[in-house]
C-alpha cells in the first residue's frame, strides 16, 4: 500500500455536514492501490458501544488517485477510523495519528473526530441552483431598446468593437428580449455591471446607487426585474466592489482635500497631490488601471458602504443574486459579512465570486455559494477547442477541481466555456462547430449551472477583449440556426432529466479522445460518451446496450464487446 498517498482530514472537503444528523466522508489513496476502504465510526462520547462499519465506495478516479466516499447517520458527534485492504493484501488501519497493521485497543484515543455538527455550519445552497441555466449579458451589446439614452456618438451595430465604442445597448433592450430568452429555455440571467459609469463595461463605478443613464433609470431596472420574474427568470447583478472608478464621490473628496479628506483611509495612497496616468501613485486594480482606485474593505466605514449597497439592491430591485468582481483580493473576513447580509435579506440569493484558479478558500459555506468555474472552461478549451490534452488529462483536471468542494457547492459552480473577459469558444476552437457542440454537451450534462455568454447560442465568434464583447447577432439570416438549436435540444434535455440536474458523476472511460461518464440519481441513470477526434473510436458495448440515445446528434455501430463511435460524435443515453 503507498501509505504516503493516502490523506483524510477531518475538515472540508474530507468531511463535511450534509444536515444535523449526517456527515459525509471522502478518503483519497493513489490510483489502484486501494482494493476496499471501510469506516468504523461511534458517537464520540460513547465509549463503550462498539464502532459501526460501512463500506465506502470508489466514486472517482484519474491518472493519480482514487477517491473513495460514504455517508456515515449519527447524532451530530462522530468520532471514526478507516480500515484499508490494498490490492496486494495488505490490510491497514489508518487514524488521525496514522497507519496500524494490528486492531486499535478499546482506550485508543487517536480516532479522527468531527466533535459537533453545529447547524450554522451547514451550507445550504439556493434552492434553485440545480434547475439554474445561466445566460450573461454585456448590457452594452445585447440589443438598444430605447434610442432616446444612447450615448452621443454610438456607433453602428455590429461594427467592430474597440475599447472605447458604445454601441447603445440598455436594459430596455433586454426587456424588449425576454420572450427570446425563455424560447431559447434559460431561466436566469447575470448582468455585468450597470451602475453609473463613464466607459462601456461599467467595471469602474461612479454611483453604486444609480442605474447608468445610457442603460436607464431605477424603474426601468424594477420592470426588467419583475418581467423577468414573470417569466421564470432569475436577475443577478455585478458587485464591483474590489475597487471604484476615479469619479466615485470619496475618492473625488481624497483628490480635493487629501489627507483632510475623512474619505483617506477608504484607499490606499502613496503619496498626495494624486497622480494618474503612468504616475499614478495610489493602489489600483491590477497594475495599471488608475481609473479604478483599490478600496479598503478593512476599512469598517468602506465595509457598511458597500453591504448597504448589496441589501439595497435586493430590497430595492428584488435582484436573485450578485456575482462579484475580483472576489479574490477582498478580505475573507469582508465577504463572511457580505453572506451574512446577502443571506438576510433573501436567503435564497446566489453569491457566486470571480476567482479565477483554486477558489477552495472561497468556498467552505461561510462565503460563496460558488464561482465563475475557470478550471472548468480551461479544461474544455485544451480539450475541446484546442484537442491539446488527452481525455485521461482532461478527466484528471476536472476530477481534482471536483474534489475540492463539497458536493453542493459543485452543483452551484457557474460552469462557462467564455467570458466577457476571455476569447469567444468558437474562435479558440477555430470556428470549428463540432468541436463547440461536443463542449456543450459536457458542459450541459456536466455537475454544475451551464452557463451561456450572450450570442453563443447563435455561433458568435471573438478574439480577446474587446473583441469578445461584439454587438449581439439578431438577424437570422447571420445567426447559426444549427447551434442555436443545438442549445435549445441541450437545455431540454438537461431541463426533462433529475439525474443531470441533481445526480452524482462517475468517470467510466477516460482514453485517447473519448471521454465517458455517468449521472446517478437513485435509480435514474444517464451515460454521456464523447469522442473528441477526427477519427472513429471504440469503447465498451456496455455503456450502450439496452439504452435509448436520446441527443440523435450520431450513429454508433455496436457488436458484442464494442461500440464504434462516429469522429466528432456525441451520446446521450438513457
Amino acid at each position: 500500500m503507498l501509505r504516503q498517498a493516502v490523506f483524510h482530514k477531518s475538515d472540508i472537503p474530507f468531511a463535511y455536514p450534509l444536515n444535523r444528523d449526517e456527515l459525509h466522508i471522502v478518503l483519497k489513496a493513489a490510483s489502484h492501490d486501494i482494493k476496499r476502504a471501510y469506516v468504523f465510526y461511534r458517537d464520540r462520547y460513547e465509549w463503550k458501544s462498539k464502532f459501526k462499519v460501512k463500506q465506502m465506495y470508489l466514486s472517482h478516479s484519474d491518472e493519480l488517485f482514487d477517491y473513495f466516499e460514504t455517508t456515515l447517520k449519527l447524532k451530530k458527534k462522530f468520532a471514526y477510523y478507516f480500515y484499508l485492504v490494498s490490492r496486494d493484501g495488505e490490510k491497514l488501519y489508518y487514524t488521525e495519528s496514522g497507519f496500524f497493521d494490528v486492531k486499535l485497543p478499546a482506550n485508543y484515543y487517536g480516532y479522527f473526530q468531527f466533535p459537533y455538527i453545529c447547524e450554522k455550519d451547514i451550507f445550504f445552497s439556493p434552492s434553485w441552483t440545480n434547475d439554474c441555466i445561466i445566460y450573461q449579458i454585456f448590457p452594452e451589446r445585447f440589443f438598444n431598446g430605447d434610442k432616446s439614452n444612447d450615448p452621443d456618438n454610438v456607433a453602428i451595430w455590429g461594427e467592430k468593437p474597440g475599447v472605447d465604442t458604445f454601441f447603445g445597448g440598455d436594459l430596455q433592450g433586454i426587456i424588449d428580449k425576454i420572450d427570446y430568452l425563455k424560447d431559447l429555455g434559460i431561466n436566469a440571467i447575470y448582468l455585468t455591471p450597470i451602475f453609473l459609469s463613464p466607459t462601456n463595461h461599467k467595471y469602474n463605478t461612479t454611483d453604486y446607487y444609480t442605474i447608468d443613464p445610457h442603460f436607464g433609470d431605477l424603474e426601468t431596472a424594477k420592470t426588467l426585474v419583475k418581467k423577468c420574474h414573470e417569466n421564470g427568470i432569475k436577475v443577478i447583478f455585478d458587485a464591483v466592489f474590489n475597487h471604484c472608478g476615479y469619479e466615485f464621490f470619496a475618492f473625488q473628496d481624497v483628490v480635493k482635500n487629501g489627507r483632510n479628506s475623512k474619505y483617506w483611509d477608504w484607499f490606499n495612497i502613496y503619496d498626495y497631490p494624486i497622480k494618474t496616468g503612468d504616475e499614478c501613485n495610489y493602489e489600483v486594480f491590477s497594475d495599471h488601471e488608475w481609473r479604478m482606485p483599490k478600496l479598503m474593505t478593512k476599512n469598517p466605514e468602506v465595509k457598511k458602504y458597500l453591504l448597504d449597497v448589496a441589501k439595497y439592491w435586493l430590497q430595492e430591485v428584488d435582484i436573485d443574486g450578485w456575482r462579484l468582481d475580483v472576489a479574490n483580493e477582498i478580505d475573507h473576513s469582508f465577504w463572511r459579512d457580505f453572506r451574512e447580509t446577502v443571506k438576510s435579506v433573501k436567503p435564497d440569493a446566489i453569491i457566486i465570486g470571480e476567482v479565477m484558479h483554486d477558489a477552495s478558500p472561497w468556498l467552505r459555506g461561510d462565503q460563496f455559494d460558488g464561482v465563475m468555474n475557470y478550471p472548468f472552461k480551461n479544461a474544455l478549451t485544451e480539450f475541446f477547442a484546442k484537442r491539446s490534452i488527452s481525455a485521461s488529462k482532461f478527466n484528471t483536471i476536472l476530477t481534482e477541481n471536483l474534489m475540492r468542494h463539497m458536493k453542493k457547492v459543485n452543483e452551484c459552480m457557474l460552469n462557462l466555456i467564455d467570458s466577457h473577459d476571455t476569447e469567444r469558444f468558437l474562435t479558440m476552437a477555430d470556428e470549428n462547430i463540432s468541436r463547440m457542440k461536443l463542449a456543450v454537451v459536457f458542459q450541459f450534462t456536466y455537475p454544475g449551472i451551464p452557463y451561456i455568454y450572450y450570442g453563443d447560442e447563435v455561433g458568435m465568434i471573438g478574439g480577446v477583449d474587446p473583441d469578445c464583447r461584439r454587438c449581439m447577432i439578431w438577424d437570422e439570416n447571420n445567426q447559426n440556426k444549427d447551434i442555436y438549436n443545438f442549445y435549445k435540444k441541450l437545455i431540454s434535455i438537461r431541463k426533462n432529466s433529475e439525474e443531470l440536474r441533481y445526480g452524482d458523476i462517475k468517470t467510466l472511460y477516460a482514453k485517447d479522445s473519448v471521454i465517458a461518464f455517468e449521472r446517478r440519481y437513485g435509480h435514474k441513470i444517464t451515460t454521456i460518451v464523447i469522442n473528441n477526434s477526427d477519427r472513429s473510436l471504440k469503447v465498451p458495448s456496455q455503456y450502450f446496450k439496452n439504452k435509448e440515445e436520446i441527443l440523435d446528434m450520431s450513429s454508433y455501430q455496436l457488436d458484442d464487446k464494442y461500440a464504434i463511435l462516429e469522429p466528432n460524435s456525441a451520446y446521450i443515453l438513457k
